[in-house]
């Protein structure tokens, strides 16, 4: 059907330009050019009047028989297009045949005329692309029916801050990416592999920004382990469709198509998705347009994918795109050289794919890039240093001089996180910029073999320089109850949020997130999410290896086992019946508004209520009659039922039921756990 309606669309609006076509050709002459234009019109006009009955004859049809005979192919309405194309061009040649005949004051007259058959089309043409780019509008599909991942764009507001590579960095790498893209005969997938901190996501960023600027990003999914969405896999192609959306519009009627076949894709195996929400829409693009797509798209930090075997999985899926005849679309993907995507390239033919170690790249070239990055950083330190202190604080043209620039250069090749976390560093605000320099070189001297220790522990440990013993404790207390919760969030919350979760005043958590602006992207808006600004720092955090080491080594199991009893003690106190005061117990979701839901259910709340369970099965505990779970249950489970309703989560909540269910003691069954085990 979305065929026939694409049919339609074309003749309705050939029918319109013959209008135009026939209204010029009453200001032609006599002649034989003349005769000649008039019987193109005529096949065109016979074209079209011929296609418009044969859909009559469809249309009238019994349902069933239109099920069974289903007479209109992408084929015939791709070849109806391509026919109506000649003719036109026939027309237009014609039309000009027949000023070449007349007489001057004719031609004139008849350039005056076809320059209004040119107003006229171009109008037409305008107007068309405006229809079918408001249709396309009308049509875009319902976000509960192809859920995004938030963040997940490289564009998006949450990393509105991450760096892009600086322009005279990375220069070949990036040419050599761009000639894969452009190369016909190109591999499908290009793999940037590297180790932690060596700058992929920073050239993930960079290359889809490049190819969005050039429109030819079809999409981008950034994986960041440690949030829900972005963790897993679950979320990764109903993202990519929803965003092909806006980068190819005409994939709307068979993204449409496919939801409407296939209810609940968003929920079924990866398989499926990808197939019905990807490759056959884009198959069905390529038999309805006229120019073949090319399209990038990114995929980064693949090995932060929870789920070994869903990695496998994509890898081999997002290879099928070598399969698409009608289009030309690649993947950028970078990741770590971790053992399940190696696993997944090498079952991947040698022709599907071709792979770049950032670890291969010469050693002058990286460090020659590291440098090049230190000294704009430091530049724009300097001068914000110099705009905002008094002359006596003021730091010298040449600072750091070239020794110093090169002695970091060393220290951070080939890691580029470690200069770009050493520029956050010293160039905080709060601070002495030459002191904070110092701190970073002076501890290199003692930690040479530990690089990334080398810039995280002096961070970490200035925050208490020159304190007793007992308040170092309290401190590194609240450290473990302020920073050690944000490692082990399903999803990041604001300070606001989090300390309300925890019950602790936003006063301290400030204080605990104030000295680490270098390794946190903390907004300053209080509402907005903190957020770890590279991987690295959290597993650092939670390096077993530094367990009974470090003050500040993040115990997760004991994390875990706080927030869940944080979550249902919140919960506990906040949820109750009819917790948004409705006047009718019919009122739908949607009818409700958003700020009532807001102020009913707060953000620490609406957290407390997705992801308790997960934080209770990560603490490894189980649940028994007569704790604390028990109890919370008995009192509020069809509260909690509701509150998931308002929060737009209640399709999460068989889920979370079987999860909570395989949690409970076989020595505690109960007449609760029997109900709950049926559901």
């Amino acid at each position: 059907m979305s065929a026939l309606l694409s049919g339609l669309e074309t003749a309705f609006y050939m029918t319109n330009r013959l209008k135009v076509y026939w209204e010029y050709l009453h200001g032609v002459p006599e002649g034989q050019s003349r005769l000649n234009f008039e019987t193109a019109l005529t096949m065109f006009h016979s074209l079209v009047l011929q296609f418009l009955a044969r859909a009559i004859q469809v249309y009238k049809r019994s349902v069933l028989s239109r099920s069974f005979n289903a007479f209109w192919s992408p084929d015939e309405i791709s070849g109806f297009d391509s026919e109506c194309e000649k003719i036109a061009a026939r027309v237009e040649i014609e039309a000009s045949n027949c000023c070449r005949t007349l007489s001057t004051v004719e031609q004139e007259r008849a350039i005056r005329l076809e320059a209004n058959l040119q107003t006229a089309l171009k109008e037409l043409e305008e107007i068309r692309i405006i229809k079918e780019s408001v249709d396309m509008l009308a049509n875009k599909i319902d976000e509960a029916e192809l859920p995004s991942a938030g963040g997940a764009a490289f564009n998006s507001y949450d990393g509105e801050l991450d760096a892009r590579c600086h322009p005279d960095t990375r220069t070949d790498l990036l040419r050599q990416i761009e000639d894969w893209a452009e190369d016909p005969q190109g591999k499908c997938i290009f793999w940037l592999n590297g180790m932690a901190g060596t700058g992929k996501s920073t050239i993930s960023r960079t290359v889809a920004q490049r190819f969005a600027d050039a429109r030819q990003l079809g999409a981008s999914f950034f994986f960041k382990r440690g949030e829900v969405e972005r963790g897993n896999a679950s979320r990764l192609f109903t993202t990519i469709a929803a965003q092909l959306q806006d980068s190819v519009p005409s994939i709307i009627p068979f993204l449409t198509e496919a939801i409407q076949n296939n209810r609940g894709i968003a929920k079924k195996m990866l398989k499926e998705q990808f197939e019905n929400l990807i490759f056959h829409p884009l198959q069905e693009v390529g038999r309805t347009s006229a120019s073949a797509l090319k399209l990038v798209i990114a995929v980064d930090a693949l090995d932060e994918c929870e789920r070994d075997g869903d990695i496998s999985t994509i890898l081999h899926l997002l290879s099928q795109f070598q399969r698409l005849e009608s289009h030309r679309v690649r993947v950028f993907l970078t990741s770590r050289p971790e053992l399940p995507v190696r696993l997944g390239f090498k079952k991947m033919s040698s022709k599907q794919h071709q792979e770049v170690l950032l670890c291969d790249i010469p050693k002058t070239t990286i460090e020659h890039d590291i440098s090049t990055f230190l000294k704009a950083e430091f530049k724009n330190i300097r001068e914000n240093n110099n705009s905002s202190r008094p002359p006596s604080s003021l730091l010298s043209a040449d600072w750091p001089d070239g020794p110093t620039i090169d002695k970091l250069t060393t220290m951070a090749s080939p890691l580029f996180i470690y200069a770009a976390t050493v520029c956050r560093f010293v160039g905080d605000t709060r601070f002495d910029p030459e002191s904070q320099l110092a701190t970073i070189l002076d501890f290199q001297t003692v930690n040479e073999d530990l690089q990334l220790d080398a810039i995280y522990v002096p961070i970490l440990e200035r925050s208490l320089y020159d304190l007793s013993n007992t308040r170092k404790q309290k401190l590194v207390q609240e450290f473990q109850d302020v920073v050690g919760s944000i490692v082990v969030l399903a999803d990041p919350l604001s300070a606001i949020s989090l300390a309300s979760l925890l019950r602790i005043s936003e006063r301290i958590v400030d204080a605990r997130l104030d000295p680490l602006h270098s390794v946190l992207s903390i907004p300053s808006n209080s509402e907005s999410p903190v957020r770890f600004l590279h991987l690295s720092f959290r597993e650092f955090l939670l390096d077993d290896a530094k367990e009974g080491k470090s003050p500040f080594w993040v115990d997760k199991i004991k994390r875990h086992e706080v927030l869940a009893t944080r979550c249902l003690n919140a919960m506990s106190e906040h949820l109750r019946y009819n917790i948004c005061n409705l006047q009718s117990p019919g009122t739908l979701r949607q009818d409700t508004d958003s700020r009532t839901v807001d102020d009913c259910l707060p953000a620490h709340i609406r957290y407390a209520c997705r992801h308790w369970i997960y934080h209770l099965q990560q603490s490894k505990r189980s649940v028994q009659d007569g704790d604390a779970v028990h109890n919370f249950l008995l009192k509020h489970f069809l509260h909690w039922l509701e509150a998931l309703s308002f929060a737009g989560c209640i399709s999460e909540s068989i889920g979370l039921i079987r999860t909570l269910s395989s949690l409970i003691a076989v020595s505690g069954l109960d007449k609760w756990h029997f109900a709950l085990i049926h559901i």
